[in-house]
């Protein structure tokens, strides 16, 4: 494994117990300049996780919990009128950090997570026709409870599709969970994370290394066979868009990086589909029947989609 992203994900590991799947995942977004959304219940750290990301690598982190009393000014910001100079002067928003935990996004109203996308989307922000630029790196990380849905907004197929990945943490084993204990009783985990490990610069250094790992054609038509099969299936209503298979291709170039290597495999293609794709499904009745979630809908495409064999110019 790539030795800045070990120090990552062992800073990370100072906080999160057992969690690496999922932090390595979340280091290949942020690698890839994507977001993600984060499903789970509560309680599980999803605010650990993306506060350990942020002060492993020394960036601004803020926080939004996103209700339906939440304005758009409150994510992207405003400008008001200095009484004194006459001049307009803007007032930044939550967005305007490095690391951005909106939680519980579906709790927000429509035009307020429109908002937050659209941000996420352009990385920057116009107001009053001035245009203000995001910092980089720039990651968001949005969570929602995939039980409790009294009261809230649900997020539209086309709004899901902007996010990269989304992931779930899960309940702790019952090992982990007596390491969570022993971690939390004396003071935050957060605090054992003295330093950053890494810095943003580092950051934007690997995201454009990582945009130079090699794809082979057979690798890039193995992609797109994946995504074409879901777009004429008795299974679904809505198939990928071409900004999955844009995901995938991104996604699959950082998990081989990650791993030390400068070409893609088709396992990388495999361990990153079913983070990328299944938010961006619609399965039908029939498909649910089927196989009840995305997630294995994904899993069973896989396993039923011819993997091509590598060419001796992709392992050099």
């Amino acid at each position: 494994m790539n030795r800045n992203i070990e120090n990552l994900i062992s800073s990370i590991g100072k906080v999160i117990v057992g969690k690496n799947d999922t932090v390595i995942r979340l280091i290949s977004a942020m690698l890839c300049e994507g977001h993600v959304l984060l499903e789970d219940v509560p309680g599980v750290g999803k605010t650990q996780l993306i506060t350990a990301l942020s002060r492993s690598i020394g960036g601004k982190f803020n926080r939004i919990q996103l209700t339906p009393d939440v304005m758009p000014s409150d994510i992207s910001g405003f400008t008001m009128l200095d009484q004194k100079t006459g001049d307009f002067i803007y007032r930044e928003g939550a967005v305007m950090c490095n690391f951005l935990l909106a939680d519980e996004i579906n709790r927000a109203s429509p035009k307020v997570q429109s908002a937050l996308l659209e941000s996420m989307e352009e990385h920057q922000i116009s107001l009053d026709g001035v245009t203000h630029q995001l910092p980089k790196p720039f990651l968001v990380m949005a969570t929602q409870n995939p039980v409790e849905t009294y009261g809230t907004f649900h997020l539209p197929e086309a709004q899901m599709d902007r996010f990269f990945m989304k992931l779930s943490m899960g309940y702790p084993s019952e090992e982990e969970e007596v390491k969570i204990l022993e971690r939390t009783e004396m003071h935050n985990p957060i605090m054992n994370i003295e330093q950053p490990v890494m810095t943003l610069d580092d950051i934007i250094t690997l995201q454009n290394e990582v945009k130079k790992i090699r794809v082979t054609e057979q690798v890039k038509n193995y992609i797109v066979k994946i995504v074409s099969a879901t777009r004429n299936d008795r299974n679904t209503t809505l198939g990928i868009s071409p900004r999955g298979s844009i995901a995938l291709y991104k996604a699959s170039k950082a998990f081989a990086y990650i791993y030390e290597r400068d070409y893609v495999t088709p396992d990388d293609v495999k361990n990153t589909a079913v983070s990328v794709l299944s938010h961006r499904i619609i399965l039908s009745p029939q498909g649910k029947t089927a196989f009840g979630t995305s997630e294995e809908y994904v899993r069973n495409l896989l396993k039923n989609c011819e993997v091509p064999s590598m060419s001796a110019g992709g392992r050099r």
